[in-house]
């Protein structure tokens, strides 16, 4: 795999495992998830860096 790739797919992780790091300690529910503001931004933000990819 060339290193743009390896870049791309290492952005989509790191953003995935962070949304995943939110929820430590809390139920994924979509009722956390539309209550909190900072939470649903965070989340949007990491989805859109996953979409750039």
């Amino acid at each position: 795999m060339n290193e743009k790739v390896l870049k791309c797919l290492y952005d989509i992780k790191f953003a995935v495992d962070e949304i995943d790091s939110f929820f430590i300690g809390r139920e994924k529910r979509f009722d956390n998830y539309s209550q909190d503001i900072l939470l649903k931004r965070a989340i949007e933000r990491d989805l859109e860096i996953i979409g750039e990819e």
